[in-house]
């Protein structure tokens, strides 16, 4: 930030100028009319935009130009997209133009583009539903204008390249309102062309020349979408100029850049289809040559056989080599019977071998050889533990109380069940139980 004792060149307060107002403002809309337009030999142009109240200096550079489709002339009504700047050497503020569309265009696209998602989504634009256009077509019907500049320029394309074509002309307005309706009905009508006392066309063509958004925009209408995406017959959409895109463009079965480029892609040239009739007529001519040579050449073969000369002995010996194949194919037939034979027999044995019966009769044997061996070693295991059990009682009665008893011995213990190991334990007229090896002694401590 410059304080107050900073002193600035003009220079320097129009570049802080510029850089606030590029840094605030950027890029924006703005709509108005143009007017002092200039288009300089270098190809950028200058105008100013103004309404009622203001106006604003305007620049677009050559680039932006060259791709913009709208030619901008005074006193139209334009919606214009670029940056706010500032011309130094001027100290001017101005508008640096990058897009341009005609005022209400906005909207227009807006609603082009959410009906080109929307058709999208639904399929109508995939290749997989497109038809074919066929490459000599015989009947061609021109849905357009029969006085505009396209109608021509088609009929002499047509006229020139192909002669021989059947071209039809179903007239539609192509401008102003009721275009959609009146397409529509000339591809039903079409559609339907038998019943109308009208002959089938093999193709047809949507067509006009260029415009802006509004002038097209029939052509972007859902109605006339969806009766071209059922149309039986292939049409093709030649809508505009090359820059010009309109939802019959997707969704037709073939998008034409300009109604010449339609009669263009239906009709091959002349020259060019007699080049290729020559060179497919010289292959037949070489193929037939062929051909021919190669079966004069076996009848020449058959003429100097032994078939021309001796024709019952080639007779003969043609019998003889079929009698011989008979005898080869008894035996044939007869080595493979014996063979099928042995294959059944051998199948057959595996069968009763594996028959339910055999298998569920060496099972119960295997069941009942498993339970013998069970019972066998569960026997062998008891005999152990009684022998085992029996060893333990025994020991236990030689180390148990009885055992000691009997050997004189006795143990004394209080009322309450406790034994007594030392004479401490004891208190005068306690009552106690003296265990002998028969019988109990009662008895009172002193």
């Amino acid at each position: 930030m410059n304080t107050p004792e900073t002193v600035l060149t003009v220079t320097e307060l129009t570049r802080e100028i510029r850089e606030v107002l590029e840094g605030r403002i950027g890029s924006v809309w703005v709509e108005g009319e143009i007017s002092n337009h200039r288009l300089q030999s270098s190809g950028h142009q200058y105008f100013t935009l103004k309404d009622a109240g203001s106006q604003v200096s305007c620049v677009m550079f050559r680039g932006s130009a060259t791709r913009s489709a709208v030619r901008l002339t005074d006193g139209a009504q334009v919606q214009i997209y670029g940056e706010i700047s500032v011309y130094e050497p001027r100290g001017q503020y101005q508008m640096v133009v990058k897009q341009v569309q005609m005022k209400g265009q906005g909207s227009l696209q807006a609603r082009f583009e959410a009906l080109k998602r929307k058709l999208y989504d639904e399929g109508l634009f995939d290749d997989d539903g497109k038809q074919g256009i066929p490459k000599f077509p015989r009947t061609v019907v021109l849905v357009t204008s029969p006085t505009g500049a396209a109608i021509q320029d088609m009929l002499n394309i047509l006229g020139r390249r192909a002669p021989w074509l059947r071209v039809l002309v179903f007239p539609v307005r192509v401008q102003g309102v009721g275009v959609e309706r009146e397409t529509i009905r000339a591809i039903e009508v079409l559609n339907e062309a038998e019943h109308f006392g009208l002959p089938r066309p093999d193709t047809i063509v949507i067509g006009r020349g260029g415009g802006s958004i509004e002038d097209l925009w029939a052509y972007n209408e859902e109605s006339l979408a969806r009766v071209i995406y059922a149309s039986r017959i292939p049409i093709i959409s030649a809508v505009g100029h090359e820059i010009d895109f309109t939802i019959a463009d997707f969704v037709a079965d073939l998008r034409a850049p300009t109604p010449s480029a339609a009669a263009e892609l239906l009709a091959p040239d002349v020259a060019e289809l007699r080049r290729y009739f020559d060179s497919t007529a010289r292959v037949l001519e070489n193929r037939v040559s062929s051909v021919l040579d190669h079966h004069q050449h076996v009848l020449e073969l058959i003429a100097k056989g032994p078939l021309a000369h001796e024709p019952e002995r080639q007779i003969q010996q043609a019998e003889q080599r079929v009698d011989d194949a008979e005898t080869t194919l008894s035996q044939v037939v007869r080595e493979q019977l014996q063979a099928l034979s042995e294959e059944i027999a051998d199948k057959h044995q595996t069968l009763t071998q594996h028959h339910p019966r055999v298998m569920i009769s060496e099972a119960g044997h295997r069941v009942q050889s498993s339970a013998e061996r069970m019972r066998q070693v569960l026997q062998h295991r008891l005999i152990r533990l009684e022998d085992r059990i029996r060893a333990r009682a025994d020991l236990l009665r030689n180390l148990g109380p009885d055992s000691i008893l009997s050997r004189g011995f006795s143990y004394t213990m209080t009322t309450d069940g406790r034994s007594l190991r030392d004479a401490a334990q004891v208190q005068s007229g306690d009552k106690l139980i003296t265990r002998l090896q028969k019988g109990e002694v009662h008895s009172i401590a002193e």
